[in-house]
């Protein structure tokens, strides 16, 4: 080299140097921190995938913390409605006790009812104060809102409907099939029983889906009284029996595929009368030729009839029905509500009811929109709401009530005390499917998806150490080679003062 002012090779050693500083600062960084990426220059796109996953796992996190919530809510709500159910149990075996009446005195029947009341009290007491952080659980916080009940809906529960903010959904009844009752018509032909020479009696037995009886008339009894005591036993049947012009309808006294008549003739002889079938529309005609007639009582031992559930679609789903009780479970809307005998009846359209908000809504997925969204409805479980429109509801075993244990119905108490307890182990029921098929499913769910989505940041994001200490130790031999050059580079223009002499 014979120049001094500019010494290239000096240069080219810092500036070789400056890139492995560089490179050894980054590998120290990266070590320090863990993470492959500290700022955006490291790798744009590896950092807006990582800050995206990222987002995501903040969100799943936030979801299996509201799961989690979720399921501490149905657990109070749970122990709550279990006390009830034990005391609804004690309530039954007091309706029972108190029904032998000629082995209980006058103070044990009071006695009973002190319990009752007490019990009655203690209910409502656990429906107004099982909370979580305050709010209601079992005081009809959680039930879903409606308005606009048809008058063919006699009875509903709303047990899950997914509604977006401010939404109201209208649900609608499409009757596909009616409703009907087991049974059939006898015509006998005159407004008494006239039974030839031949016959001295008239002997038929009639079972249903509570039992059978077996019934025997003698000629010139009237239509009357053989329906007076076909329905003194409609307890023991499940039969009841009208008048119909000179003949007697036997019917099913529900609807419904599981009711059944079977009706037996001992005694045929040449009488002169037909036995009818019988369906929804033609059950109370007066008219003989409404029916199809299945054939004179003479050559035959008996005839057995089947009813018929209702056929419903609801908002163009298809329905389950048993009797006139139908029900729809979807996603977005779970739904239950008994017909009148118009509405299970008769073919056509009912708007039923409008579901304008309420439920217990909880979030269970990353994603805040109605597809996350889960719902499901809490009635008021007091004891005026427990029971149903048909038999009654719990405060009528009240003192003084008409089902009450001292001189009340107690058939009626028993019936009331059964649909409460089958009403509070229904929602149980739900609930428990809620807690372990809903909630449960989606913390596995979600912890599953975490684990994933964790992984997928860490690929992107953090540090490889492996690699990483490989690198540095590269950058630390690199660093050293560079300054010892730029050491030699610097020196190498001091040969030119051997040329000064």
């Amino acid at each position: 080299m014979a120049r001094i002012n500019t010494n290239v090779q000096s240069q080219i050693a810092q500036r070789v140097l400056g890139q492995q500083n560089n490179a050894l600062n980054k590998s120290l960084e990266r070590l320090s921190t863990g993470l492959r990426i500290n700022r955006g220059s490291d790798d744009p796109a590896g950092l807006i995938a990582s800050e995206n996953l990222r987002a995501e796992k903040a969100a799943i996190t936030a979801a299996i913390g509201n799961a989690e919530r979720a399921d501490q809510v149905v657990n109070i709500a749970e122990g709550g409605l279990q006390e009830i159910n034990a005391l609804l149990l004690e309530v039954q075996g007091l309706v029972g006790s108190s029904a032998n009446e000629a082995g209980l005195s006058q103070e044990e029947k009071e006695a009973n009812q002190l319990q009752v009341d007490s019990i009655l009290q203690t209910i409502d007491r656990i429906a107004a104060a099982t909370s979580f952080q305050g709010t209601k659980l079992l005081n009809g916080t959680f039930d879903f809102t409606v308005s606009a009940q048809a008058s063919q809906v006699t009875d509903f529960q709303v047990n899950a409907a997914k509604l977006k903010f401010g939404e109201n959904r209208d649900v609608e009844v499409v009757v596909t099939q009616s409703a009907q009752r087991a049974g059939f018509l006898l015509s006998l032909g005159a407004a008494t029983l006239d039974l030839s020479s031949t016959n001295n009696s008239f002997t038929f037995e009639l079972a249903g889906v509570d039992g059978s009886r077996e019934f025997t008339f003698s000629s010139s009894v009237s239509i009357d009284s053989i329906v007076t005591a076909v329905n003194t036993f409609t307890e023991v049947t499940g039969v009841e029996a009208a008048v119909s012009g000179t003949g007697i309808v036997f019917k099913s006294d529900a609807y419904g595929s599981d009711q059944f008549v079977n009706i037996a003739f001992s005694s045929d002889g040449d009488t002169d009368f037909g036995i009818y079938n019988l369906s929804a529309a033609n059950e109370n005609a007066a008219d003989t030729a409404a029916f199809t007639a299945l054939s004179t009582i003479t050559g035959f031992n008996s005839l057995r009839d089947s009813g018929q559930d209702v056929g419903v679609i609801v908002n163009g789903v298809a329905g389950t029905a048993e009797g006139k009780v139908a029900r729809i479970a979807t996603d977005f809307l779970d739904v239950e509500f008994e017909l009148d005998n118009t509405g299970a009846t008769t073919l056509g359209t009912i708007d039923a009811f409008t579901i304008t908000g309420g439920g217990a809504r909880f979030n269970l997925g990353p994603n805040v929109d109605i597809t996350n969204q889960v719902s499901v409805g809490i009635g008021n479980v007091a004891a005026r709401n427990l029971g149903s429109i048909t038999n009654g509801f719990l405060d009528e075993l009240g003192s003084s009530k008409a089902a009450n244990l001292v001189d009340g119905d107690l058939g009626k108490a028993q019936g009331v005390v059964n649909d409460a307890i089958n009403q509070v182990s229904s929602l149980r029921g739900r609930l428990g499917a809620f807690q372990k098929n809903i909630v449960g499913a989606s913390i596995r769910s979600l912890g599953v998806a975490l684990e994933n989505t964790a992984a997928a940041d860490s690929l992107i994001r953090d540090t490889d150490f492996a690699g990483e200490t490989a690198e540095l130790t590269r950058s630390q031999i690199l660093v050293n080679a560079a300054t010892n050059t730029l050491a030699i580079a610097n020196s190498q223009p001091q040969s030119v003062l051997g040329l000064l002499g």
